[in-house]
């Protein structure tokens, strides 16, 4: 009797030991993992480390990529609780834990080089003779944005290069290797030593929703929820504002 006793106190002691890890989700402990649009990075990062700060025993881990990229990793089995979209039609390609929320919007802008060399002032100049310009490939949502802005100005291009994320379009500025690229508003101003931000009228014409969910069957079920209440309370939405997304 004495040996069965001890067994099982055993048994239950390495049940209790298996909670302490990533999926620890009902002890409030381990780790929630976010997949995050790359437009996301800056306030995503100052808001992972301030929910760290306010819950102690949690980590948050994140994966920054293109939209459409980060879904198809999703629904290979890549190992996420959350998933922030910068549009609801890669969301939809993936099985949620409820109804995703949108919880910001964003617009486009041109980014040029500091003091904008080219003179550019809208769309229409991205056509000029000798102007270099990088665009998001079609599938990523900043570059279904940039194909629905261009076409409201009835305006054709060819890009020099198509990137998987608005990220590497921007860099592409940074380096000197285009004169312009169509990216998110909040990109420009994360990039304002620089980059200049063009606005143009057609992008109101092109607004990112950004909806943000917890994945079916995520394992640390009650942290990843925490995670998402915590970017849409009035801490979140203060980081997210504050690097140029606009309250839906």
């Amino acid at each position: 009797m004495r040996a069965r006793a001890i067994a099982a106190l055993l048994a239950v002691a390495m049940l209790g030991a298996s909670g302490c890890g990533d999926d620890a989700g009902a002890t409030g402990t381990g780790a929630v993992t976010v997949f995050a649009a790359a437009s996301l990075t800056e306030p995503f990062t100052t808001i992972g480390k301030d929910f760290e700060a306010a819950n102690p025993g949690l980590t948050v881990r994140f994966n920054f990529a293109g939209s459409s990229a980060l879904a198809t990793q999703i629904n290979q089995g890549a190992p996420a609780h959350v998933f922030a979209s910068a549009s609801p039609a890669n969301m939809k390609a993936v099985t949620t834990d409820g109804t995703p929320e949108t919880f910001v919007e964003n617009q486009l802008v041109i980014a040029v080089p500091e003091a904008n060399p080219s003179g550019v002032t809208g769309l229409a100049d991205l056509t000029k003779p000798g102007i270099k310009v990088a665009l998001c490939a079609e599938q990523v949502p900043c570059g279904a944005a940039a194909k629905k802005a261009l076409e409201a100005a009835d305006v054709k291009l060819t890009p020099v290069t198509l990137e998987q994320d608005v990220k590497a379009a921007l860099s592409k500025v940074k380096l000197g290797e285009v004169d312009a690229a169509l990216v998110y508003r909040t990109d420009a101003k994360a990039a304002a030593s620089d980059v200049d931000g063009v606005e143009f009228p057609e992008s109101a014409g092109a607004v990112n929703d950004y909806p943000i969910a917890v994945l079916k069957d995520a394992p640390n079920l009650t942290a990843a929820q925490a995670f998402v209440a915590y970017v849409q309370s009035d801490k979140g939405m203060a980081v997210l504002t504050a690097a140029g997304f606009q309250e839906p």
